[in-house]
């Protein structure tokens, strides 16, 4: 087997190790090698299109497309479902995409952005969830990406690959253990907590990175005293706040396992953070904080948006994360806390309220399994706070008697404009694709 491309002369080194567990089928990274082959003449003998779409998840076939992808310069375009895939294949000029084995070939125009016309090496395009407007189309440099991997050693363990393939998390995850000979493990009901605790003690998982609504889920579902978990030594978390009264109840639950938080964004890449208790240090990345938004700067960050406005990235090369953080000194180092997202601020009358500082007391409560916080219209403030709940197991109210219960639990805990004005007992709440809360 012969590549160009420096991560794929990289894995060469790694051809007899384990590299894949999809759906309890297993691959070695010589498997996955020749598959990326395989993709790379079947991608010559299709099309000559550069940008290529992908509809998949991590199994072989479409990480040997992406891999097939990077060795040929092309731009590929992931996406976990089709969801809007109409829209977004329009949006980004793709006319050609990967699916089940085969191409489906689309009649769009491709895209005449000037990004794509200067990037003359392998790109990647992604997405923004787009919970706050349309999908961004956001475009990378793909070897930029790669090039951070290139350098770190091989490690013996075995993965989780859980968040999506689409997702700049989940490449990362992904990226990180190809580049260290790991095995990647990955299941395709994630959401579905037993599977997830199964497949952490069948493969003996010692790595996993999830959401913090995934953790708590795993939490009232009471898997850790179903399943033999013990193999676990570090869990990442990131893509929304982690509330401290949850890390807390994890750490208890967990023990010996590390908890390090990462952080990063679809448009500047993840960065490498330090971690302790809630507060990161961000350390490849530079940063500055203006009115509290978080603005970074990074070798990884993307090129641009291709069907937006690039507004948000500034004249001095600094992106606007929307990401509301404090600064604290620890240990004589600089330290943030993330503290919520300017988009969800709730206003009311001119009080500023942040959703998951109203979260973190209420999951205080030992009869409040989770909880959601989002801003409701009112006549007379413009917005008041609102709140759906759902109630651990043995508990039961109404909803009159849970927001009396509520307020008189607050009151020593919270001004009187954050608490919650309205209640609502749910059995559970929704999930994003991305393993977020969703705030709509």
């Amino acid at each position: 087997m012969k590549f160009t491309h420096p991560f794929l002369q990289k894995l060469l080194n790694y051809e007899n190790l384990k590299a894949l567990i999809y759906e309890n089928q297993e691959y070695s990274y010589k498997d996955l090698l020749l598959k990326t082959e395989e993709k790379i003449t079947q991608i010559q003998n299709a099309t000559q299109e550069r940008i290529l779409g992908i509809v998949g998840d991590f199994n072989a076939d479409c990480i040997a497309f992406l891999l097939a992808c990077v060795e040929l310069k092309k731009i590929v375009v992931p996406f976990s479902d089709e969801n809007e895939i109409e829209n977004k294949l329009k949006e980004a000029g793709i006319s050609v995409y990967f699916k089940e084995n085969d191409f489906i070939f689309k009649e769009y125009s491709p895209s005449s952005h000037k990004l794509l016309k200067d990037l003359k090496e392998a790109g990647l395009i992604l997405f923004s969830s787009g919970s706050t407007g349309k999908p961004k189309a956001i475009l990378h440099n793909l070897n930029t990406l790669l090039e951070s991997y290139l350098s770190k050693k091989a490690k013996n363990m075995n993965i989780l690959l859980f968040l999506m393939f689409d997702h700049i998390g989940g490449l990362n995850t992904l990226f990180n253990c190809l580049s260290i000979g790991a095995c990647g493990v990955a299941i395709k009901d994630r959401k579905n907590v037993d599977s997830l605790a199964f497949s952490i003690e069948k493969y003996k998982i010692s790595l996993l990175p999830a959401s913090p609504s995934l953790l708590n889920l795993m939490l009232c579902s009471k898997v850790h005293e179903r399943y033999k978990l013990s193999s676990l030594k570090l869990i990442t978390y990131g893509t929304e706040k982690m509330p401290d009264s949850l890390l807390k109840r994890l750490k208890a639950e967990f023990k010996g396992v590390r908890f390090h938080q990462t952080f990063g964004t679809s448009e500047v890449g993840i960065a490498q953070t330090k971690t302790y208790e809630n507060f990161i240090k961000l350390e490849n990345i530079d940063y500055k904080i203006i009115d509290n938004e978080l603005y970074l700067k990074s070798k990884t960050q993307s090129l641009g948006y291709l069907n937006a406005s690039n507004e948000a990235f500034r004249a001095d090369g600094y992106f606007a994360t929307g990401d509301l953080v404090e600064l604290v000194k620890i240990n004589g180092e600089e330290y943030l806390k993330i503290i919520g997202r300017n988009k969800e601020l709730i206003n009311v009358g001119g009080e500023k309220v942040m959703p998951e500082e109203v979260e973190n007391v209420l999951l205080e409560f030992d009869f409040i399994a989770d909880c959601l916080v989002f801003a409701k219209a009112n006549a007379l403030t413009g917005q008041s706070v609102a709140a759906k709940i759902v109630l651990k197991e043995g508990f039961c109210f109404d909803s009159l008697e849970l927001k009396k219960k509520i307020k008189a639990l607050c009151k020593d805990k919270l001004a009187p404009y954050k608490i919650p004005s309205k209640i609502e007992i749910v059995e559970r709440l929704q999930m994003s694709n991305r393993f977020k809360k969703v705030r709509k």
